[in-house]
């Protein structure tokens, strides 16, 4: 028999609301404080997750995509988002991208990320973003979830199962955060992480291997 949601202890998101649409509104008019860097700092607080498996599990992989229309994707090779059935036998994830991580967001003491800035969590991302696309891999099951400006556009999808678990994150930075790029003496210039800032991944993470797929063509 599955357990009440009711009595679901919560660790690092509340179950009991699957959306905070103020919360997500606050992020929303705020942009230069929870997207400091712009899109880099998004792409951080996805990594910090699959860092986050991958210190739990011993070791870990992940793939961060560059895509040519301005998006981008970070694809783990962890456990995939918490999901759980109900008493009424419906399926239930861990609302991690539309609820404050509570072990960050208001913490004074939150982790650091690679580039100076304070952790928040998921929720900045999609919030900060026009689309995001999640999807999720577990043991017992697949599916996937698009959201929109934070706020869930579709239900848990299912797709078909292929023997692999981990957590996939789509997302296109909406326009106030900015492109990635980086400033030059003619203006900015379309561009990604730098081998410095790999090599500063691989330190603060050492545990979690980050794998760059760049796919936007010249440059």
């Amino acid at each position: 028999m599955n357990t009440p949601r009711a009595q679901w202890v919560n660790t690092t998101h509340d179950w009991s609301s699957a959306v905070d649409t103020d919360h997500l509104a606050h992020i929303r008019q705020n942009p230069a404080k929870f997207a400091p860097d712009g899109p880099w700092h998004l792409v951080l607080e996805v990594l910090g997750y699959a860092a986050d498996e991958a210190s739990g599990s011993g070791g870990g992989r992940c793939v961060l995509v560059l895509h040519a229309d301005g998006s981008l994707s970070v694809r783990d090779d962890g456990r995939g988002t918490d999901t759980r059935v109900d008493e009424r036998g419906r399926s239930v994830k861990k609302p991690v991208m539309a609820t404050k991580d509570l072990r960050f967001f208001d913490s004074p003491q939150a982790e650091v990320l690679p580039d100076g800035h304070p952790r928040r969590g998921m929720s900045v991302v999609a919030a900060l973003s026009d689309w995001l696309v999640h999807t999720n891999r577990r043991l017992n099951g697949a599916w996937t979830q698009r959201y929109e400006l934070g706020v869930p556009v579709t239900g848990l999808e299912p797709i078909e199962v292929d023997g692999t678990t981990g957590t996939l994150v789509h997302f296109k930075p909406s326009a106030p955060v900015g492109p990635l790029t980086t400033p030059t003496l003619t203006g900015p210039t379309l561009t990604g992480p730098t081998p410095d800032d790999l090599t500063h991944l691989a330190a603060t993470w050492p545990q979690l291997e980050v794998q760059l797929d760049d796919r936007r063509g010249p440059h």
